[in-house]
């Protein structure tokens, strides 16, 4: 919460602070929680590697990562902050931890701070992302619920008055998208247009996988045009008299709006 209202009583409302409006504290309370359930999971994880360790000195080196992982938790750093080299990062991931997770921070301003975005505590919660390498979203929840309740075109509108291209929700997506390196590419025809999601620098045959295994293992080519250009010439009839759509083979790699139609043979 990034913004001041007496009708709204906060969460951890304290009548002994003079402003109860503190989202650092917030964070922090948060942290302090996930940290908690992050820690009795690596003691666990320290309790079976120790046991392999007696017979298996490639174990030892993990072991060494989970002691310090520990002593890093235990002084309320969380997982994603803790440096880790190439080796250090895999054993990272086979714990699945809390707090190693990519984070954005969701900024819930009044309208006001929102149009400028110059609310203190949203500066503060940047100073914060920024340190370690997380994603902030100024966002504004009555706007929102207002964007919510209106009609497709409707909502357009309300956002051009406003002077805003995307809703939150929309760029909470985007965001996401982003931290976590996922694209999405469409497939289209009479049945259905559907968006499938993977990870950024996928190949077109690993892509087609994501559709059907035998897509894969039968991959000729791909049939590729962007959705920009799709939307701008009409119809894939069009887009191929100009020429815009293209035949790419196994090294294409997928960009996020790929229009793709696949030929593959078994």
């Amino acid at each position: 919460r990034c913004f001041d209202d007496d009708n709204i009583i906060h969460v951890v409302e304290d009548v002994t602070k003079a402003e109860a409006v503190d989202p650092i504290a917030d964070i922090d309370a948060i942290d302090y929680e996930l940290i908690l359930s992050d820690l009795e999971m690596v003691e666990r994880r320290i309790d079976r590697v120790a046991k392999q360790a007696r017979n298996d000195k490639s174990a030892a080196a993990e072991l060494e990562f989970l002691k310090r992982l520990k002593s890093e938790l235990e002084s309320e750093v969380p997982a994603r902050n803790v440096e880790c080299d190439e080796n250090e990062r895999e054993f990272l991931a086979q714990i699945a931890l809390l707090t190693a997770k990519p984070v954005i921070y969701a900024c819930n301003m009044s309208e006001n701070d929102f149009a400028n975005n110059t609310n203190r505590h949203y500066l503060a919660v940047k100073e914060i992302a920024a340190a370690e390498g997380s994603e902030v979203l100024p966002i504004c929840a009555e706007l929102e619920a207002e964007i919510a309740s209106l009609e497709k075109e409707e909502r357009e509108m309300f956002l051009t008055d406003l002077g805003i291209e995307k809703g939150g929700l929309d760029l909470l997506v985007q965001r996401s998208y982003h931290l976590l390196g996922l694209i999405s590419y469409l497939t289209a025809g009479k049945p259905e247009v559907r968006a499938w999601t993977i990870t950024r620098g996928t190949k077109a045959p690993q892509a087609a996988g994501k559709i059907h295994s035998d897509f894969e293992r039968g991959f000729i080519r791909a049939e590729v045009i962007s959705f920009e250009d799709l939307i701008a010439c009409g119809s894939l009839t069009a887009a191929k008299e100009k020429g815009l759509v293209r035949s790419e083979g196994k090294e294409y790699v997928m960009n996020d709006g790929d229009v793709v139609l696949f030929r593959f043979n078994v």
